[in-house]
């Protein structure tokens, strides 16, 4: 079975920095894109940081490039999500998502605000 737990979400100023974190547990999906999206309230779900393990490819929203950073720890299940100068903009229920071919696993999500 398959189960993502964030955690590392709250309320930072404008300007300061969060660390999300992952523990994934999915030993039978190897070849997936594993990541980072969001939610903000009246918008759709969007992608912000995503490794897709098959290409080795990483990609970023436009919108955090420079100041996110995907980090995956090594020897362990877990994931980063390292949000630095983060905007108002940012606010929203932070998700952890493990996409292998034709299947979808979401965690929970953390909420993430950020007041000026």
């Amino acid at each position: 079975q398959v189960q993502l737990v964030e955690s590392g979400g709250g309320q930072v100023q404008v300007g300061g920095s969060l660390k999300l974190s992952c523990s994934v547990s999915a030993n039978n999906y190897r070849l997936a894109t594993i990541g980072w999206y969001r939610q903000a309230p009246g918008k759709e779900r969007e992608a912000v940081a995503t490794l897709d393990t098959r290409l080795g490819s990483l990609y970023y929203a436009e919108s955090v490039k420079g100041r996110f950073t995907f980090v995956g720890e090594s020897g362990t299940n877990v994931l980063h999500l390292q949000m630095n100068s983060l905007k108002p903009e940012d606010t929203a229920t932070y998700y952890c998502a493990l996409h292998p071919p034709g299947l979808n696993f979401w965690g929970r999500g953390t909420q993430v605000t950020v007041s000026s």
